[in-house]
């Protein structure tokens, strides 16, 4: 009973994060920033390094750190004479070194470092669970407000603009969606991880998609699909949950290769 308890908790949270980086996701492939999530998921161990240090939950350091990171990049994203890749790779290197450095000199908490980097799905609490689905709910509902002009900036941001959609602020808004999900999904699959489930189970679902919204219903699919094969994977090989959820996010993406 206790076993079927704490598989139900994991594979809600799975689910969860599944449901909601399956559309952010196919936005993140169209628009080639699978760079962008797996630098704010590095700035995410400043983040709980921070939460420990001033009395915080982690959950809440993450989040602010985050959010504070995806804020800044948008800023600096037109600063001149530095491309998108490098300030990227400055900031997710520069907030990690931080993170650590942080981290270590709290000698009066124990930080299981293993268990941010890689996820620990398997200890997610029902309190866990309601804070998943709650924020997985909230980007939602910002992301279906925000679908139609995100979608034109993407396809053409000048074209965009001359339609009426401001362009900077919807692309801010969906930086900001990413950076609450990049909160959400470390407690699933860990820092080293989150990006995997932003890009794979979305470059999956685009091989067999023919429309915008049914690449983000199936990248759902295939995440979902992860999830629960992960889990079952994990249970079975007493493999670690969140490398196992993102190992079978890839094997899905490797049989989609084959339709191509």
């Amino acid at each position: 009973m206790i076993m079927d308890d704490f598989l139900m908790r994991a594979l809600l949270a799975g689910l969860a994060v599944a449901l909601v980086t399956g559309p952010l996701g196919a936005f993140v492939v169209w628009r080639r920033m699978a760079y962008f999530g797996g630098a704010l998921s590095h700035t995410a161990l400043l983040g709980v390094a921070l939460g420990f240090l001033v009395g915080v939950a982690p959950e809440l350091g993450v989040a602010f750190v985050v959010v504070a990171a995806a804020l800044m990049l948008g800023m600096l994203g037109s600063v001149r004479g530095l491309s998108t890749d490098t300030l990227l790779g400055i900031v997710a290197h520069a907030a990690l070194a931080v993170g650590m450095v942080v981290t270590a000199t709290l000698h009066n908490v124990r930080v299981d470092l293993m268990a941010y980097l890689f996820g620990d799905i398997l200890a997610v609490s029902w309190s866990g669970v309601v804070w998943l689905w709650g924020g997985a709910a909230t980007v939602l509902a910002l992301l279906t407000m925000l679908w139609r002009p995100l979608l034109n900036a993407t396809v053409h941001a000048d074209l965009a603009f001359v339609e009426g959609v401001n362009v900077r602020r919807v692309e801010l808004a969906f930086m900001l969606m990413l950076a609450l999900v990049v909160a959400l999904a470390i407690k699933v699959v860990g820092i080293l991880l989150v990006a995997s489930m932003l890009v794979i189970p979305a470059a999956s679902a685009r091989t067999f998609a023919r429309t915008p919204e049914v690449m983000g219903i199936l990248a759902t699919l295939f995440g979902a699909l992860a999830v629960g094969f992960g889990l079952w994977a994990s249970y079975v090989y007493d493999a670690p949950a969140g490398p196992a959820i993102v190992m079978m996010a890839s094997i899905f993406f490797a049989l989609s290769l084959i339709k191509r």
